[in-house]
């Protein structure tokens, strides 16, 4: 990275930002939120479109992934599986592309514009505390890093995930509210929405029962699972139209798809079992797998009669405590409902895991491959100390529905803007 001190500036204050706006009790306009997250968010552009360091991803796999769709091939098949979710992205990455906006650009674009629209999206599900929620996602340094440094495709699933969450929640006020074609088209809106996350990336699909049990009779859950596949399936089957690929061929790419190399070793008991070096141990994640959806079973019973998106929050916070497989861009699945539904160590949970990942993003890269390699070791393995963290930061007093959201502090300090 070439400019390690400017991006690491912008990152450390626009985290003190959200500090000190659940401090002094600010509640900044909607207008306000995104005049500081998109400005936050420009800035870290200018820097990384412009830097000679590129994550190896966003080159590798991404950019080819985006290439074989703008020349009218499959990106799944022509990339060998290096892409290996559905096509909705690459389709996403041709507007800019075709319009000659550098890849270095245009495809950071996509992931930016996604997460500018989670800071609303946030806000929507942090209900009463709305207005200091969406500004601290507007300043979160790990969707600063995930969305624009990375450009990891995180956001565009989340920022379907987090609609379906808000769209789910307003069918059961329809429901309750008699009102049968409101809720028909949002339990639908919200099987979409989720089928939309889950054609960004594979992960979601861990979330889609707590989805459907938002809404609140088994017909409409119904519906929003046939909406929920159907998107995905039609993103599969449509690939003839859009690029060169036949019927026959769509075998093989459903045999790449969610699919990924048992490599282990880069964050917690596995980077601990390795001493910090990436390595293909089938064994480690066989294990790890039955370790981690147990640990998934688990809390969703634990917090079975919360609310669902506490429970979201825990479940994917013992994700990252118990997974044997780790990227830095994971750290963002939690992030929204966390800044939604804060818990009392939310911001010390939040500001090591920016500090882990920084290193990686920001100090490993000041490294040529040796010293990256040599380096990687103690950044890996350290992460166990960032564990303990997202553990006590889970709604442990909110496992019952009523549990309110850590208050932020009174707004009986001047307010840094008026209402929206």
């Amino acid at each position: 990275m070439d400019h390690p001190f400017l991006t690491t500036l912008i990152l450390v204050g626009a985290f003190a930002l959200a500090l000190i706006a659940q401090w002094r009790g600010w509640r900044p306009s909607l207008r306000v939120a995104l005049a500081v997250g998109i400005g936050l968010r420009l800035s870290l552009l200018i820097f990384a479109a412009a830097d000679s360091w590129q994550p190896v991803d966003f080159m590798e796999s991404f950019k080819p992934a985006a290439e074989a769709v703008m020349a009218g091939q499959d990106p799944v098949l022509t990339t060998e599986g290096a892409w290996h979710f559905l096509p909705m992205i690459p389709y996403a990455y041709v507007l800019p592309m075709s319009l000659g906006i550098p890849w270095e650009i245009s495809g950071r674009l996509i992931t930016v514009a996604a997460d500018v629209v989670l800071i609303v999206l946030v806000g929507r599900l942090a209900g009463r505390h709305e207005a200091l929620a969406r500004f601290q996602y507007a300043c979160n340094p790990i969707a600063l890093m995930v969305a624009v440094i990375h450009s990891q495709v995180e956001p565009v699933a989340l920022v379907f995930l987090v609609a379906a969450y808000v769209t789910a929640r307003s069918a059961r006020s329809a429901h309750e509210a008699s009102e049968s074609a409101r809720w028909l088209l949002r339990c639908l809106g919200a099987g979409a929405l989720f089928g939309l996350a889950l054609s960004a990336k594979s992960w979601p699909i861990i979330l889609l029962p707590v989805v459907l049990s938002m809404l609140p009779t088994w017909r409409q859950r119904f519906y929003g699972l046939v909406a929920a596949g159907a998107v995905p399936l039609l993103f599969l089957v449509t690939q003839p139209l859009f690029v060169h690929t036949t019927l026959k061929s769509l075998l093989n790419v459903a045999q790449y798809l969610g699919g990924v190399r048992p490599i282990v070793g880069e964050w917690g008991w596995t980077a601990v079992l390795t001493g910090g070096n990436w390595e293909l141990k089938p064994t480690y994640s066989q294990i790890g797998q039955i370790v981690l959806y147990s640990s998934l079973a688990i809390v969703a019973w634990l917090w079975r009669r919360g609310d669902r998106v506490d429970m979201t929050l825990a479940m994917l916070l013992i994700f990252m405590v118990v997974t044997p497989r780790m990227g830095a861009q994971y750290l963002l699945w939690f992030v929204p409902f966390l800044v939604a539904r804060p818990t009392r160590w939310a911001p010390l949970a939040m500001g090591a895991s920016a500090l882990w990942a920084g290193l990686g993003y920001i100090y490993l890269t000041q490294f040529d491959d040796t010293q990256w390699w040599i380096n990687h070791r103690w950044w890996a393995v350290s992460s166990v100390y960032v564990i303990p963290l997202l553990v006590i930061a889970m709604p442990w007093a909110r496992r019952r529905m009523g549990g309110v959201p850590s208050k932020p502090p009174p707004a009986t300090t001047p307010e840094l803007v008026g209402a929206a």
